[in-house]
Protein backbone atom coordinates (compact mmCIF):
# COMPACT_ATOMS: atom_id res chain seq x y z
CA UNK A 1 0.00 0.00 0.00
CA UNK A 2 1.09 3.54 -0.92
CA UNK A 3 1.36 5.74 1.96
CA UNK A 4 0.68 9.33 2.38
CA UNK A 5 3.98 10.11 3.28
CA UNK A 6 5.21 8.06 0.15
CA UNK A 7 2.57 10.46 -1.94
CA UNK A 8 3.41 14.09 -0.62
CA UNK A 9 7.24 12.95 -0.97
CA UNK A 10 6.81 12.19 -5.11
CA UNK A 11 4.28 15.28 -5.09
CA UNK A 12 6.95 17.95 -3.75
CA UNK A 13 9.70 16.07 -5.85
CA UNK A 14 7.13 16.64 -9.26
CA UNK A 15 6.41 20.82 -8.01
CA UNK A 16 10.77 21.02 -7.41
CA UNK A 17 11.55 19.97 -10.76
CA UNK A 18 8.59 21.70 -12.49
CA UNK A 19 9.96 24.87 -10.36
CA UNK A 20 13.38 24.50 -12.11
CA UNK A 21 14.45 26.29 -15.09
CA UNK A 22 15.18 24.07 -18.49
CA UNK A 23 18.19 22.85 -18.70
CA UNK A 24 20.92 24.85 -20.25
CA UNK A 25 22.36 23.72 -23.89
CA UNK A 26 25.39 21.48 -23.00
CA UNK A 27 28.91 22.76 -23.57
CA UNK A 28 31.80 21.18 -24.74
CA UNK A 29 35.24 21.97 -22.90
CA UNK A 30 36.97 22.90 -26.16
CA UNK A 31 35.59 24.10 -29.79
CA UNK A 32 38.06 22.78 -32.57
CA UNK A 33 38.24 25.69 -35.24
CA UNK A 34 40.22 25.18 -38.36
CA UNK A 35 41.62 27.18 -40.59
CA UNK A 36 43.96 27.91 -43.58
CA UNK A 37 47.28 29.86 -44.29
CA UNK A 38 46.24 33.49 -44.96
CA UNK A 39 43.42 35.55 -44.54
CA UNK A 40 42.65 37.31 -41.30
CA UNK A 41 42.61 34.16 -38.94
CA UNK A 42 46.16 34.97 -37.37
CA UNK A 43 44.67 38.28 -36.17
CA UNK A 44 41.99 37.10 -35.29
CA UNK A 45 44.22 34.59 -33.14
CA UNK A 46 46.34 37.39 -32.03
CA UNK A 47 43.73 39.40 -30.56
CA UNK A 48 42.63 36.35 -28.51
CA UNK A 49 38.80 38.08 -29.31
CA UNK A 50 37.26 34.23 -29.76
CA UNK A 51 39.22 33.10 -26.67
CA UNK A 52 37.67 36.07 -24.39
CA UNK A 53 34.08 35.21 -25.64
CA UNK A 54 34.04 31.50 -24.79
CA UNK A 55 35.54 31.81 -21.99
CA UNK A 56 33.04 33.05 -19.46
CA UNK A 57 31.15 29.83 -20.93
CA UNK A 58 34.50 27.36 -19.85
CA UNK A 59 34.89 26.72 -23.26
CA UNK A 60 38.54 26.68 -24.78
CA UNK A 61 39.60 27.85 -28.58
CA UNK A 62 41.67 25.39 -30.60
CA UNK A 63 43.13 26.25 -34.02
CA UNK A 64 44.13 23.76 -36.07
CA UNK A 65 45.19 24.75 -39.28
CA UNK A 66 45.23 23.28 -43.01
CA UNK A 67 46.63 23.92 -46.26
CA UNK A 68 43.61 23.79 -48.44
CA UNK A 69 40.27 23.37 -47.74
CA UNK A 70 39.55 19.40 -48.71
CA UNK A 71 41.49 18.20 -45.52
CA UNK A 72 39.82 20.50 -43.60
CA UNK A 73 36.21 19.45 -44.64
CA UNK A 74 37.15 16.08 -43.93
CA UNK A 75 38.47 17.05 -40.80
CA UNK A 76 35.01 18.38 -39.71
CA UNK A 77 33.33 15.25 -41.59
CA UNK A 78 35.12 12.71 -38.70
CA UNK A 79 34.63 15.05 -35.99
CA UNK A 80 38.32 16.10 -35.53
CA UNK A 81 37.33 19.70 -36.04
CA UNK A 82 34.14 21.12 -35.39
CA UNK A 83 33.72 24.31 -37.11
CA UNK A 84 36.22 26.11 -40.28
CA UNK A 85 36.56 28.02 -43.41
CA UNK A 86 36.92 27.20 -47.26
CA UNK A 87 36.01 28.41 -50.39
CA UNK A 88 33.37 27.42 -52.68
CA UNK A 89 34.25 23.98 -54.07
CA UNK A 90 35.13 21.24 -51.01
CA UNK A 91 31.42 21.54 -49.70
CA UNK A 92 29.85 20.21 -53.02
CA UNK A 93 32.67 17.56 -53.13
CA UNK A 94 32.19 16.47 -49.23
CA UNK A 95 28.01 16.94 -49.68
CA UNK A 96 28.31 14.69 -52.67
CA UNK A 97 30.66 12.13 -51.06
CA UNK A 98 27.73 12.13 -47.66
CA UNK A 99 29.69 14.56 -45.62
CA UNK A 100 28.44 15.54 -41.99
CA UNK A 101 28.81 19.31 -42.39
CA UNK A 102 26.35 22.38 -42.89
CA UNK A 103 26.88 25.88 -44.49
CA UNK A 104 26.23 28.04 -41.46
CA UNK A 105 27.67 31.64 -42.74
CA UNK A 106 29.12 33.26 -46.08
CA UNK A 107 31.74 35.40 -46.98
CA UNK A 108 31.09 37.03 -50.38
CA UNK A 109 34.19 37.88 -52.03
CA UNK A 110 35.04 40.63 -54.49
CA UNK A 111 36.55 37.71 -56.66
CA UNK A 112 40.20 39.38 -56.70
CA UNK A 113 41.69 37.00 -54.49
CA UNK A 114 42.19 33.91 -56.71
CA UNK A 115 42.96 33.71 -60.32
CA UNK A 116 44.45 31.45 -63.13
CA UNK A 117 47.99 32.80 -63.84
CA UNK A 118 50.73 32.03 -66.45
CA UNK A 119 54.75 32.73 -66.47
CA UNK A 120 55.32 35.78 -67.46
CA UNK A 121 56.61 35.56 -71.03
CA UNK A 122 54.12 32.33 -71.60
CA UNK A 123 52.63 32.72 -74.99
CA UNK A 124 49.12 32.29 -73.10
CA UNK A 125 47.36 35.45 -73.27
CA UNK A 126 43.84 34.57 -72.55
CA UNK A 127 41.74 31.62 -71.41
CA UNK A 128 41.24 30.18 -75.34
CA UNK A 129 44.88 29.56 -75.30
CA UNK A 130 45.27 27.08 -72.37
CA UNK A 131 43.94 24.38 -75.03
CA UNK A 132 46.29 21.39 -74.74
CA UNK A 133 47.94 22.89 -71.90
CA UNK A 134 49.12 21.39 -68.43
CA UNK A 135 46.76 23.25 -65.68
CA UNK A 136 47.67 22.95 -61.88
CA UNK A 137 45.05 23.49 -59.34
CA UNK A 138 44.17 22.08 -56.23
CA UNK A 139 41.87 19.19 -56.57
CA UNK A 140 38.01 19.34 -54.93
CA UNK A 141 39.27 23.49 -54.41
CA UNK A 142 38.09 26.63 -54.97
CA UNK A 143 40.47 26.99 -57.92
CA UNK A 144 39.10 24.01 -59.05
CA UNK A 145 36.10 25.60 -59.86
CA UNK A 146 37.92 28.95 -60.94
CA UNK A 147 39.37 26.41 -63.54
CA UNK A 148 36.28 24.73 -64.62
CA UNK A 149 34.54 27.95 -65.23
CA UNK A 150 37.05 29.72 -66.82
CA UNK A 151 37.28 26.67 -69.44
CA UNK A 152 33.31 26.86 -69.55
CA UNK A 153 33.78 30.82 -70.77
CA UNK A 154 36.32 30.31 -73.12
CA UNK A 155 34.46 27.18 -74.52
CA UNK A 156 36.64 24.71 -73.81
CA UNK A 157 35.68 21.25 -72.47
CA UNK A 158 38.02 19.68 -69.17
CA UNK A 159 39.32 17.61 -71.95
CA UNK A 160 40.96 20.31 -73.61
CA UNK A 161 44.06 20.76 -70.92
CA UNK A 162 45.56 18.53 -69.10
CA UNK A 163 44.52 18.56 -65.46
CA UNK A 164 47.66 18.29 -63.18
CA UNK A 165 45.70 18.50 -59.37
CA UNK A 166 48.70 19.31 -56.73
CA UNK A 167 48.33 20.73 -53.75
CA UNK A 168 49.52 24.74 -53.41
CA UNK A 169 53.31 23.86 -52.13
CA UNK A 170 53.76 21.95 -54.70
CA UNK A 171 51.96 23.55 -57.31
CA UNK A 172 54.18 26.05 -56.30
CA UNK A 173 57.49 24.25 -57.17
CA UNK A 174 56.16 23.28 -60.64
CA UNK A 175 55.21 26.44 -61.76
CA UNK A 176 58.21 27.62 -60.74
CA UNK A 177 60.26 24.96 -62.49
CA UNK A 178 57.92 25.33 -65.88
CA UNK A 179 56.62 22.04 -65.12
CA UNK A 180 53.02 23.36 -66.05
CA UNK A 181 51.92 25.67 -68.08
CA UNK A 182 48.86 27.51 -66.03
CA UNK A 183 48.29 27.45 -62.54
CA UNK A 184 44.35 27.98 -60.84
CA UNK A 185 45.11 29.21 -57.51
CA UNK A 186 44.13 31.61 -54.38
CA UNK A 187 45.69 34.54 -51.89
CA UNK A 188 48.65 34.31 -51.01
CA UNK A 189 50.46 32.05 -53.04
CA UNK A 190 48.60 34.45 -55.91
CA UNK A 191 50.53 37.61 -54.42
CA UNK A 192 53.65 35.69 -53.94
CA UNK A 193 54.12 34.23 -57.55
CA UNK A 194 53.06 37.55 -58.99
CA UNK A 195 55.88 39.46 -56.68
CA UNK A 196 58.31 36.55 -56.86
CA UNK A 197 57.71 35.28 -60.01
CA UNK A 198 56.68 37.94 -62.02
CA UNK A 199 53.52 35.81 -62.70
CA UNK A 200 50.83 37.23 -65.48
CA UNK A 201 46.79 36.92 -64.51
CA UNK A 202 45.03 35.16 -67.67
CA UNK A 203 41.91 35.51 -65.49
CA UNK A 204 40.67 36.66 -61.71
CA UNK A 205 37.31 35.06 -60.29
CA UNK A 206 35.35 37.79 -61.08
CA UNK A 207 36.05 37.60 -64.64
CA UNK A 208 34.31 34.13 -64.68
CA UNK A 209 31.82 34.13 -62.32
CA UNK A 210 31.26 35.19 -58.80
CA UNK A 211 32.88 33.25 -56.25
CA UNK A 212 31.66 32.91 -52.20
CA UNK A 213 33.83 31.47 -49.03
CA UNK A 214 32.07 29.73 -46.16
CA UNK A 215 32.15 29.00 -42.78
CA UNK A 216 31.12 25.08 -42.28
CA UNK A 217 29.91 23.48 -39.18
CA UNK A 218 30.09 19.55 -38.02
CA UNK A 219 26.43 18.34 -38.36
CA UNK A 220 26.33 16.88 -34.71
CA UNK A 221 28.06 20.35 -33.61
CA UNK A 222 25.28 22.27 -35.34
CA UNK A 223 22.61 20.20 -33.54
CA UNK A 224 23.75 20.15 -30.48
CA UNK A 225 25.34 23.07 -29.61
CA UNK A 226 22.96 25.81 -32.53
CA UNK A 227 23.45 28.86 -29.80
CA UNK A 228 27.34 27.94 -30.13
CA UNK A 229 27.49 28.17 -33.98
CA UNK A 230 25.57 31.33 -33.32
CA UNK A 231 28.03 33.00 -31.11
CA UNK A 232 31.03 31.70 -33.14
CA UNK A 233 29.43 33.74 -36.54
CA UNK A 234 28.88 36.38 -34.32
CA UNK A 235 32.07 37.31 -33.14
CA UNK A 236 33.77 35.86 -36.79
CA UNK A 237 31.58 38.59 -38.02
CA UNK A 238 32.25 41.30 -35.51
CA UNK A 239 35.93 40.51 -36.44
CA UNK A 240 34.87 40.86 -40.06
CA UNK A 241 33.83 44.53 -39.69
CA UNK A 242 37.23 45.22 -37.29
CA UNK A 243 39.37 43.77 -40.29
CA UNK A 244 37.91 45.46 -42.77
CA UNK A 245 38.83 48.51 -41.77
CA UNK A 246 42.46 47.59 -40.31
CA UNK A 247 44.34 46.25 -43.20
CA UNK A 248 47.82 47.21 -41.89
CA UNK A 249 47.23 45.07 -38.74
CA UNK A 250 45.87 41.86 -40.70
CA UNK A 251 48.59 42.07 -42.68
CA UNK A 252 51.45 42.72 -40.06
CA UNK A 253 49.50 39.60 -38.14
CA UNK A 254 49.55 37.54 -41.21
CA UNK A 255 53.32 38.14 -42.07
CA UNK A 256 54.23 37.25 -38.35
CA UNK A 257 52.10 33.79 -38.06
CA UNK A 258 53.07 32.71 -41.45
CA UNK A 259 56.66 33.99 -43.05
CA UNK A 260 54.65 35.24 -46.32
CA UNK A 261 56.53 37.73 -47.45
CA UNK A 262 54.80 41.45 -45.88
CA UNK A 263 54.19 42.88 -49.20
CA UNK A 264 52.90 39.75 -50.88
CA UNK A 265 50.31 39.71 -47.79
CA UNK A 266 49.42 43.39 -48.23
CA UNK A 267 48.16 42.93 -51.82
CA UNK A 268 46.17 39.83 -50.37
CA UNK A 269 44.69 41.89 -48.08
CA UNK A 270 43.94 44.72 -49.62
CA UNK A 271 41.96 42.75 -52.54
CA UNK A 272 40.39 41.20 -49.49
CA UNK A 273 37.05 41.18 -48.26
CA UNK A 274 36.06 39.47 -44.47
CA UNK A 275 33.01 40.65 -43.89
CA UNK A 276 30.76 37.35 -42.75
CA UNK A 277 26.94 37.23 -43.45
CA UNK A 278 24.12 34.81 -43.51
CA UNK A 279 23.89 32.84 -46.36
CA UNK A 280 20.90 34.42 -48.48
CA UNK A 281 18.97 33.37 -51.79
CA UNK A 282 21.81 34.76 -54.18
CA UNK A 283 24.34 32.70 -52.41
CA UNK A 284 23.02 29.48 -52.49
CA UNK A 285 22.19 29.68 -55.86
CA UNK A 286 25.50 30.82 -56.85
CA UNK A 287 26.78 27.49 -54.76
CA UNK A 288 24.30 25.61 -56.59
CA UNK A 289 25.41 26.73 -60.14
CA UNK A 290 28.83 25.27 -58.90
CA UNK A 291 27.16 21.84 -57.71
CA UNK A 292 25.30 21.78 -61.06
CA UNK A 293 28.54 22.68 -62.79
CA UNK A 294 30.26 19.48 -60.85
CA UNK A 295 27.82 17.51 -61.40
CA UNK A 296 27.28 17.95 -65.27
CA UNK A 297 30.85 17.25 -65.97
CA UNK A 298 31.02 13.93 -63.50
CA UNK A 299 33.52 15.70 -61.23
CA UNK A 300 31.11 14.67 -58.16
CA UNK A 301 29.52 11.17 -58.02
CA UNK A 302 25.78 12.18 -57.83
CA UNK A 303 24.31 15.79 -57.91
CA UNK A 304 23.42 17.89 -54.74
CA UNK A 305 20.96 20.28 -53.61
CA UNK A 306 23.03 22.76 -51.48
CA UNK A 307 19.90 24.48 -49.70
CA UNK A 308 19.24 21.18 -48.08
CA UNK A 309 22.68 21.59 -45.92
CA UNK A 310 22.26 25.41 -45.04
CA UNK A 311 21.55 26.06 -41.25
CA UNK A 312 19.25 29.62 -40.97
CA UNK A 313 21.15 32.12 -39.05
CA UNK A 314 20.19 35.33 -37.48
CA UNK A 315 22.45 37.49 -36.46
CA UNK A 316 21.18 39.06 -32.87
CA UNK A 317 18.84 36.40 -32.86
Amino acid sequence: MISRRHILATTLLLTTALALPARAEDRPAEIRIGTQKGGFFPAVRQRQTLENAFKPLGIEIKWVDFQFGPPLLEAINVGSVDFGYVGDSPPIFAQAGGAKIRYVAAVKSEGNTQAIIVPKDSAIKALGDLKGRRVAFGKGSSAHNLLVAALEKAGLSWSDITPAPLAPADATAAFVKGSVDAWSIWDPYLALAELKENARVIAFDKDVHKPNAFYIANTDFVEKYPSLVAKLNTTFASEGVWANEHHEDVAKAQADATGVDIEAVRRFVDRSNFRVVPLDAEVVASQQAVADRFAKLGLIPKPVNVSEIVWKWTPGS
